[in-house]
């Protein structure tokens, strides 16, 4: 239990460890039929936690655990509440009075760990790895006040995790400190850890394997021992039966009971063992070997597959960096990152953030000069657009550039469009034959206005060769004859009905 207390550093998760195996507690129960006898019971979190923060496993005699406070008493009832006080502060407190499961230092580690699980970020506790799709949770702090930052969840379903420095908020009833985005850090940093531990993937992975080796073992013990103590109990139970007296039938009777009940015990306890074996086998194969080394060397797949849970992720996290504090309010459209590793030494990175609009643009200077260059060299919107993905520009919110979006950055920033002919007026006819929109109306006899009408509704055909650029409209002389008709037709019988 210490051990596996060591590696999951969860009291509860050590209870599911536990009963997962079906492997048991001791227990001496003071109240009872048979008070003091040790009963082996399945694990909880409060038997393990009381384990853990028992000075008696570390080999301690101690006195003044706890203390009266008459405030934790209960209104009818006598006793008065206790309240449980540091280590540092019991009266008597004697190591290696006794032989010892964990040494101290051991225990007072099992002692904190404990209360930094309890989750409390005004106290600066991270709390145990959870569920969430938040990556750093509990270990970020705020780069502008230093504090710890919370967790909130945003968006329609409640899936977009943001940390949130609300210190100020609390205390003060001021505004928010600030509130950073958490996919896009959550990515960069997984992104930079998986890189520092690339150079250690064939040891991660070869330690790995020998916990998986390790672990078989134990249970192997485990289950050796279970057997041998049940199979102990039943032998016991049989020496009783034999040893009594033929005229005491009372007493041979209850003790053929107990020995019935010993035995099928064993029988269970064999069919449990058999099915353990069935279901993991205690040695690892060859193959499973060579799988378990290559998912080593490829720790990107290991980190997304679908066995690798979101708690399993942030575990690896905590065992790689100590600290993460982040400040997006240094430098606009970015987001400062300073890592603090597990070995002491810090790192800091800066990564583009999605914003609002382009105001907050990080580039937004040097993008609007990109866009003023490629629309001075006649090039169209499309190929703007795939002029800035190339060459790793960045849009507001986060999608590569689209024709659409340089036009409507033209117009934000008031870039005129480049025309056919340059900055001239349209002429009647263009050089490869086809009509503008004036053009087009001066050859029917109409408006501009009814060509625009026209193109929409499909009566006209015409092509741009991006938006915003002039009309290029296909007219033939037969179809410029049939339409100035049609309109004479329209506007004499306007005139006969008015």
């Amino acid at each position: 239990m210490f051990a596996k207390f060591r590696e999951l550093r969860s009291a509860k998760a050590v209870m599911r460890y536990l009963r997962g195996r079906k492997l048991l507690l001791p227990v001496r129960p003071l109240l009872g039929p048979a008070p003091h006898d040790v009963v082996w019971r399945v694990a909880d979190s409060a038997r393990v936690v009381q384990i853990l923060k028992n000075p008696a496993y570390a080999g301690a005699y101690v006195y003044g655990r706890r203390r009266p406070d008459p405030l934790r008493r209960h209104p009818g009832n006598e006793r008065i509440g206790t309240v449980a006080i540091p280590p540092e502060d019991w009266s008597i407190c004697l190591k290696e009075a006794h032989p010892a499961y964990v040494d101290w230092d051991e225990f007072i580690a099992n002692r904190r760990q404990l209360v930094n699980n309890l989750t409390r970020y005004d106290t600066g506790r991270a709390g145990v790895p959870r569920k969430g799709n938040a990556l750093l949770q509990g270990i970020v702090s705020c780069g502008r006040c230093a504090r710890r930052m919370c967790l909130r969840y945003s968006g329609p379903n409640g899936d977009y995790p943001v940390y949130v420095c609300i210190a100020d908020r609390s205390a003060e009833g001021r505004p928010e400190c600030q509130e950073v985005r958490a996919l896009a850090v959550d990515a960069e940093v997984e992104r930079l850890i998986l890189q520092a531990l690339m150079p250690d993937r064939i040891a991660l992975a070869v330690a790995a394997l020998g916990e998986i080796e390790v672990e078989s073992r134990a249970m192997e013990r485990q289950w050796t021992l279970k057997r041998e103590r049940a199979r102990y109990d039943a032998e016991r139970a049989r020496r009783q039966y034999d040893a009594v007296e033929p005229e005491n039938r009372l007493v041979a009777r209850s003790l053929e009971r107990v020995w019935e009940e010993r035995l099928r015990r064993v029988d269970q306890i064999e069919q449990e063992y058999n099915a353990w074996r069935r279901e993991q086998a205690v040695s690892i194969s060859e193959s499973d070997r060579q799988e378990i080394l290559a998912l080593g060397e490829d720790l990107p797949r290991l980190w997304t597959a679908t066995t690798t849970t979101s708690a399993d992720r942030k575990q690896i996290v905590r065992l790689v960096v100590k600290e993460v504090t982040l400040d997006q309010k240094r430098r606009r459209g970015y987001v400062w990152i300073r890592i603090v590793w597990q070995t002491g030494s810090p790192s800091e990175h800066w990564l583009q953030r999605t914003v609002q609009g382009y105001a907050q643009h990080a580039d937004q200077d040097r993008l609007r000069q990109r866009i003023l260059e490629l629309n001075a060299q006649q090039k169209m919107d499309g190929e703007i657009a795939e002029i800035l993905n190339a060459e790793a520009f960045r849009t507001a919110h986060g999608p590569p550039f689209s024709g659409g979006m340089v036009h409507q950055l033209r117009k934000r920033w008031q870039i005129a469009t480049v025309k056919i002919n340059g900055k001239g007026a349209n002429p009647t006819r263009w050089p490869d034959g086809t009509y503008s929109v004036q053009g087009a109306a001066a050859a029917i006899g109409i408006t501009p206005q009814i060509i625009f009408d026209w193109l929409r509704r499909g009566r006209l055909t015409g092509k741009q060769l991006a938006r915003g650029m002039p009309w290029q409209i296909m007219l033939t002389p037969e179809q410029a004859i049939r339409l100035r008709a049609t309109v004479r037709r329209t506007n004499r019988s306007r005139r006969e009905a008015s």
